[in-house]
């Protein structure tokens, strides 16, 4: 037994990367429990086992005293000294048990001993895998559709992409190969259980590090993204080598890199444009593709009122509102778009000598600074009724809006 035993000690460190002194303290643990469950419930005893051939040995420790009141734990000095003379009062005696029923129980226990560390070890060593990919994407093959929820296989652990964290329009078959972003990696004490997200802003971070050489070697950074899973992502981009265009390193040669991206979010279409420290540059980047006439930024109270030509107010604000609310996520002001009519209309001042982006003071005295409750009259100039009525829809959407930044 004790042969076959070390032989199998061996191929399990080889092939499952299990330390073999970790399974030898897990076997001497097991023959102590089963040794006082059978035969005696002190606690004194200890077992040892060779190494090198898988002998072990079973010994009560007892204390050298001079009267004996504990025969279980206790030895007199006399009967010490006749298994060792140098013994002295106090020490500790390792006395060996001998019994021959306990072979049958200690191969048993042996067994239990090694079942048991090797499936810690196992969930160990998967938690630990999957702790070191969090916040990081993975690839999974979907097994089953479980309502609304699907059931993915990550190679040797299962997971549930929940409804909530997938992206508006997709759909899934079984068998395909999808890519997910995982959030967190829990132990609960039988493996690791692992939340991955479709939605999340830090897949696209990722597929774009993945597709975009100048992003892995630090070249080009994203400093931010600002997403509707499923329908649109804007991200702002940032060059730290002059000769090297953020935006055209993201797009690639025909638009490979962006296009790769887009077809693993199954179309959402992506906004990529250049970050500036400048909050005004970077609202007119972030508001692309509509033009800007001018941008009165307030950094202080991260609000800025937007003046665009009167037919581009539709595309600035984008359908739904969606374009000037993720801009107003990208960035992290609250934005308000006028006409130019209506900034007529109001008195709004945004012209200066001095061409500067933004100034504190960008209303006139007839204005109150305050933003009203509806950033919008009704009867403004501009393309269409329709202009006017979806301006007021967005702009009470985006007066809520908060930055929304990819983690580092």
């Amino acid at each position: 037994m004790n042969k076959e035993l070390i032989e199998a000690l061996n191929i399990l460190e080889k092939e499952k990367d299990i330390s073999k002194e970790s399974l030898f303290e897990a076997i001497e643990n097991n023959l102590v429990v089963a040794y006082k469950n059978n035969f005696n419930k002190a606690d004194n005893v200890t077992v040892t086992m060779d190494r090198e051939t898988g002998d072990f040995h079973i010994y009560s420790q007892k204390e050298v005293v001079e009267e004996v009141m504990d025969p279980v734990t206790e030895i007199s000095l006399e009967d010490a000294r006749s298994i060792k003379g140098t013994y002295e009062l106090g020490d500790i005696v390792n006395i060996e048990i001998q019994s021959k029923d306990f072979g049958r129980i200690a191969t048993q226990s042996a067994k239990n001993g090694i079942l048991q560390k090797i499936r810690e070890e196992e969930r160990k060593s998967l938690y630990e895998q999957y702790f070191e990919k969090q916040d990081d994407i993975v690839t999974g093959i979907v097994q089953r559709i479980n309502g609304k929820n699907i059931s993915v296989n990550l190679g040797k652990v299962d997971t549930v992409l929940m409804e909530k964290e997938q992206a508006k329009g997709e759909h899934f078959r079984p068998t395909e190969r999808i890519k997910l972003y995982i959030t967190e990696v829990k132990d609960n004490g039988r493996g690791p259980r692992i939340v991955v997200s479709r939605t999340h802003p830090g897949l696209v971070k990722r597929l774009f590090e993945q597709e975009v050489t100048e992003i892995q070697d630090g070249t080009v950074e994203i400093k931010s993204i600002a997403r509707e899973a499923g329908s649109r992502t804007k991200m702002a981009v940032w060059s730290n080598n002059e000769d090297v265009d953020a935006v055209g390193a993201c797009v690639g040669v025909n638009g490979a890199r962006v296009n790769a991206v887009v077809d693993e979010l199954r179309d959402e279409k992506i906004d990529i444009v250049n970050w500036s420290e400048n909050p005004a540059i970077l609202i007119e980047n972030a508001l692309s593709p509509s033009k800007v006439v001018a941008v009165l930024a307030d950094p202080d109270n991260k609000e800025a009122l937007v003046v665009v030509p009167d037919f581009q107010l539709s595309l600035a604000i984008g359908k739904e509102g969606q374009n000037a609310r993720l801009a107003a996520k990208l960035t992290g002001f609250k934005i308000d778009i006028k006409s130019e009519s209506q900034a007529k209309e109001e008195g709004i001042q945004y012209l200066f000598d001095d061409d500067e982006y933004y100034d504190d003071e960008y209303y006139d005295d007839e204005y109150d600074a305050e933003y009203d409750d509806e950033y919008y009259d009704d009867e403004y100039d501009s393309e269409s009724e329709a202009d006017s009525e979806e301006s007021e829809e967005v702009t009470e959407e985006t007066s809520e809006a908060t930055t929304e930044e990819t983690e580092e």
